[in-house]
């Protein structure tokens, strides 16, 4: 079993920053890319950022130079630094990943966490 825990969001004004944090657990979980999506009221969810495990990096041209992704892969740890805020931002960030188990292949995805951008 791969458990996702989100942490980090919050209510900022325009032009402030929040760092969301995402640690994958289980016991033989082997992460091959982790990554960032967002899903705002009436919208489809998104893909914001990712990061595989050869630090290969992809963003959403919507956040590029403002947000940044990164972590430690083999302690399957992301980070979503988030700078210069809009209200546009304002959505459930949702962390996401996949990799290997002995059980097999697997993605999995947090609960979620608020993130409010106010103007």
């Amino acid at each position: 079993q791969v458990h996702l825990a989100e942490s980090g969001g919050g209510l900022v004004q325009t032009g402030g920053s929040l760092r969301l944090s995402c640690a994958a657990s289980g016991a033989t979980f082997v992460s091959n890319t982790i990554g960032w999506y967002r899903q705002a009221p009436g919208k489809q969810r998104e893909l914001v950022a990712s990061i595989s495990r050869g630090r290969d990096t992809n963003y959403a041209h919507s956040v590029m130079c403002r947000f940044t992704i990164s972590g430690d892969m083999r302690k399957n740890i992301v980070f979503l630094q988030m700078n210069d805020l809009k209200p546009e931002d304002t959505a459930v960030y949702y962390c996401n990943a996949d990799g290997s188990t002995t059980s097999g292949w697997g993605e999995y995805w947090g609960r979620g966490t608020q993130v409010t951008v106010s103007s």
